[in-house]
């Protein structure tokens, strides 16, 4: 009896042992401490785009983008597009200060292509052409800058017509050319707006060219930046952010 009683006793003391082993083993595990969100850069600037609801002055009923395939030109992927804004009711154009601004069209047509030949004329408000010229191609698709002559300059306060036209053919009288049309109008720089541009830098001044409206002013500003710094990557953020802003999505690394 005296060893049953004994044995009993060392069977209840070893028990609860490894239950408290376990008991102090099984802590919870402790839970990550979050990582603090990373504060976004103050540097960073607002997409640059030409603002709805911008002034319309300058626009004319035109053609922002060519036919596709016609004229034996081949088809393509991208159409004959000139870079401006568009309205739905098809006013084609923009705004400039400048007395002899570029004007700039994605030219999808290469210069190795038979009989293929492009022209731009531009026209003053009562339909007199004040300037025509061939515009050579390039070698592969991309962004063609036409600008005017030191003889030809756009007055203040007044609207121009401007075409740009491909032909792939030589027989004129059946030559129905791809082509796009527009307008542009000169106007007279605000001073508070010439006060703001004279203490921005190249890229500051398209910004506040597009807050303005003026949209070749802006989008040639962009170009001259792309060429001096062709590897700027916030340069051509600006130029794609641009063009999207008035429904153009041509690609930022194809300017010729």
């Amino acid at each position: 009896m005296r060893l049953i009683l004994t044995i009993a006793l060392i069977f209840s003391s070893i028990i609860p042992y490894p239950i408290q082993v376990i008991a102090q083993t099984q802590k919870p595990t402790p839970k990550p401490t979050p990582k603090p969100t990373p504060r976004k850069s103050n540097t960073s600037r607002p997409a640059l785009k030409l603002p709805k609801g911008s002034p319309r002055m300058g626009t004319v009923a035109g053609r922002r983008q060519g036919m596709g395939s016609r004229d034996n030109c081949p088809a393509v992927a991208t159409e004959l597009t000139a870079l401006v804004p568009s309205s739905p009711n098809n006013d084609v154009g923009g705004l400039t200060t400048s007395e002899r601004p570029m004007f700039l069209f994605y030219v999808p047509y290469t210069s190795d292509l038979p009989n293929v030949n492009a022209q731009f004329t531009l026209k003053d408000n009562a339909d007199n052409e004040i300037y025509t010229n061939p515009v050579a191609l390039p070698t592969k698709p991309g962004v063609v800058a036409v600008s005017l002559p030191a003889n030809v300059t756009l007055q203040e306060n007044q609207t121009y017509h401007w075409y740009f036209k491909v032909s792939c053919s030589q027989e004129q009288a059946a030559n129905v050319p791809i082509y796009v049309e527009g307008g542009i109008e000169r106007i007279k720089l605000n001073p508070s707006i010439s006060q703001q541009l004279e203490a921005a830098t190249p890229q500051q001044k398209a910004v506040i060219y597009a807050d303005n409206g003026i949209w070749f002013d802006s989008i040639n500003t962009l170009v001259q930046l792309r060429r001096s710094n062709p590897n700027d990557i916030s340069v051509k953020a600006d130029w794609q952010s641009l063009l999207l802003s008035v429904g153009l999505e041509i690609e930022p690394t194809i300017l010729l």
